[in-house]
């Protein structure tokens, strides 16, 4: 479908999608826990291949704020999660279906990679994750994430 025959609502509701997985992945970069966890609506849910999955906001913010130090000491930790092959797999106004490609580098250079496939909603006047499923498909035997997770 071209730019041309895409409604305003569509076409923002693809910017608030692509808005959304950044802010996700920046504040990850960043270790803003906050900024993270609220990038889900409140009973969001994030699963993770081969983890339990994790039911709410609250649950993703504790999860990722109480994991162990990794890698590098504090302040210097390097963590750089590059996304690409953002695919629309489904767009209405209240529900969009969207998968992409992630990389990750940290201090050792290419840590892993995988991909994303999420359910998004509008909320509060913005685009939030209701679910997002994680598959890792390649990590080095040196990650500093895979390891501890």
């Amino acid at each position: 479908m071209s730019a041309q025959s895409m409604e305003n609502w569509e076409i923002a509701a693809r910017e608030g999608v692509r808005d959304r997985i950044a802010r996700y992945t920046h504040s990850g970069d960043r270790f803003q826990m906050e900024l993270f966890a609220d990038c889900f609506v409140e009973d969001g849910v994030l699963e993770m291949r081969g983890q339990e999955s994790l039911l709410g906001r609250q649950a993703i913010f504790d999860h990722f704020t109480n994991r162990p130090a990794t890698g590098a000491a504090p302040g210097k930790r390097i963590m750089r999660h590059n996304i690409t092959n953002i695919l629309f797999e489904e767009v209405t106004p209240e529900l969009v279906r969207v998968g992409c490609y992630f990389t990750v580098f940290t201090n050792i250079g290419l840590d892993h990679m995988g991909r994303y496939r999420d359910e998004m909603v509008p909320d509060g006047g913005v685009w939030r994750i209701k679910h997002r499923f994680v598959s890792v498909d390649w990590n080095s035997p040196e990650s500093l994430m895979i390891q501890n997770q």
